[in-house]
């Protein structure tokens, strides 16, 4: 009883550290941003956001399967030595009247480069989801960690980040369960001419209290300009929970095709 409620308070007490963490590091880039940066004339720089927003027809394969419909916004923002992401998807479908989808997910991250030409940096990232039919009422990350740019070119880039993290979640209606993880990611986008992209993603979340649990995100896909704003846009995603609600498959795949605005 005594080692639990040690546990326990070792898990709050972690999961505090990292909150403070990841909102100092948030603080920290709500002051760059503030900050007036210039650029190499001596111009204030301006930086801009892009990205893109689309909606999809998605089939999914694993706790529901039919076909569905599927919204995205990605955007982000550089300046100097500062980057910021953010997105947020969502989806919801029916079957002769019965509803078999509904999913969103939402997250930030703000990345900060140091170094020779840049390529470490340091990021805050927190990350939200909900999905009804894997009976997910919430599952909230958040953490600080560090990453590296392996490939830092103008048509390609592949980085690698690691950091420790909390995960916030809730299953069925039944109290929230916190638990420590280590968050492995990778990303890789390589511009294959001006008017497509490839882009692949992965992470690795593990307990750290419990090896046989963990959770694995992952997405590659291309992107096609039909014209100047406009893009066709196919990815296929796949989530992989080791230790899903009762009854709810490990796994969820998923194959979406659209157009994506881009701005």
């Amino acid at each position: 009883m005594n080692k639990n409620i040690n546990l326990n308070k070792t898990m709050v007490n972690a999961a505090k550290c990292a909150v403070i963490l990841m909102l100092a590091t948030l603080a920290v880039a709500g002051r760059a941003n503030a900050q007036t940066e210039t650029n190499i004339v001596g111009q204030p720089a301006k930086p801009k956001w892009t990205g893109s927003a689309g909606l999809g027809f998605m089939l999914t394969d694993g706790n529901s399967d039919t076909m569905l419909f599927n919204v995205r916004v990605d955007a982000e923002k550089k300046w100097l030595k500062n980057e910021l992401l953010v997105g947020a998807s969502g989806s919801y479908g029916e079957n002769d009247g019965d509803k078999n989808n509904e999913q969103a997910r939402a997250y930030g991250q703000y990345n900060r480069t140091f170094g020779e030409n840049d390529r470490w940096f340091g990021y805050g990232r927190i990350e939200g989801m909900y999905d009804a039919i894997a009976d997910l009422d919430g599952r909230i990350a958040v953490g600080p960690g560090i990453g590296y740019y392996f490939i830092k070119k103008e048509k390609m880039l592949f980085s690698g980040e690691t950091g420790p993290g909390v995960v916030f979640e809730k299953y069925n209606g039944e109290d929230w369960e916190t638990y420590m993880t280590l968050r492995i990611a990778e990303r890789f986008e390589y511009k294959i001419n001006d008017r497509a992209k490839l882009w692949q993603m992965a992470e690795f979340m593990p307990d750290l209290a419990d090896t046989d649990k963990y959770i694995i995100n992952a997405e590659i896909g291309i992107e096609t300009a039909i014209t100047k704003a406009r893009a066709l846009r196919v990815s296929l995603q796949n989530s992989y929970n080791s230790k899903p609600s009762s009854g709810r498959e490990r796994n969820d795949l998923k194959l979406i095709a659209g157009v994506t605005y881009k701005f």
